[in-house]
C-alpha cells in the first residue's frame, strides 16, 4: 500500500482543545499538512527532543528509546495507519536486530512522533488519512536542505533568504537549523 511521509513542521496553541497543542506534520515534498491535537507532556516531550536539549535524566520517551535499543532493536518507522472518531492511530515498526524480525507496536500518536524524532526515524501514513483529515496550504514547501554540512555551502545571503522562507512556512524546525549554521558563519 502506498505512504505518504511526513515531516514535524512545528507545534502551535491549540484553539479547538484548551492546555493543548496543534501538531503539524506535513507530507514530505507536498503541500498538505496534518494537524494532530496532542497534550501538553507530549508537545513538551516533542520539543525537547526537537530541540536537543539535555534533561539530565531520561525523560520517558528517552527511556523507551533506550529499552528499545537495549533489546538489541530499533525504530525503523512510525505508521498514522488510521483515524477513527476523530482520534489518529498510530503504530511503532520496530526492528529487532538480533533475529531480524520486524514488531509492530500499537502507540498513541503523539507518543510514536516524540519516539520517531529521538530515534530520527521515518514518519509515514496513508493517503485515506491525508484525504480525511489534511489541510490543503497555498504555499509549498522550501527545499531545505537534510544536512548541516549542505547548509554550510550556503553563502549567508541565501540562509537568509532561506531562514525568511522557512519562518513564512512557519518551519521552526528547519529554521533553527539555518539560525544556527547563520550564527556559525558569522561566528
Amino acid at each position: 500500500m502506498e505512504k505518504i511521509e511526513l515531516n514535524v513542521l512545528g507545534q502551535a496553541r491549540s484553539e479547538s482543545a484548551p492546555d493543548h497543542f496543534a501538531l503539524i506534520l506535513e507530507e514530505k515534498g507536498g503541500s498538505r499538512r496534518l494537524p494532530v491535537i496532542i497534550g501538553p507532556f507530549e508537545a513538551q516531550s516533542i520539543a525537547i527532543a526537537l530541540e536537543k536539549v539535555d534533561t539530565g535524566r531520561p525523560m520517558t520517551h528517552d527511556l523507551f528509546k533506550n529499552a528499545i535499543e537495549a533489546l538489541d532493536a530499533t525504530l525503523a518507522e512510525v505508521m498514522i495507519d488510521s483515524i477513527r472518531n476523530g482520534v489518529f492511530h498510530a503504530k511503532l515498526v520496530c526492528e529487532i536486530n538480533t533475529i531480524g524480525k520486524v514488531v509492530e507496536v500499537d502507540a498513541r500518536t503523539s507518543d510514536a512522533i516524540a519516539l520517531a524524532v529521538r530515534f530520527g526515524c521515518p514518519i509515514f501514513t496513508f493517503p485515506e488519512v491525508m484525504k480525511e483529515a489534511s489541510v490543503q496550504t497555498e504555499t509549498a514547501p522550501a527545499e531545505i536542505p537534510s544536512t548541516k554540512g549542505a547548509l554550510q555551502d550556503y553563502s549567508t545571503p541565501q540562509l537568509e533568504e532561506l531562514l525568511q522562507k522557512a519562518l513564512e512556512r512557519e518551519d521552526y524546525e528547519s529554521a533553527a537549523k539555518i539560525r544556527d549554521v547563520i550564527k556559525e558563519k558569522d561566528g
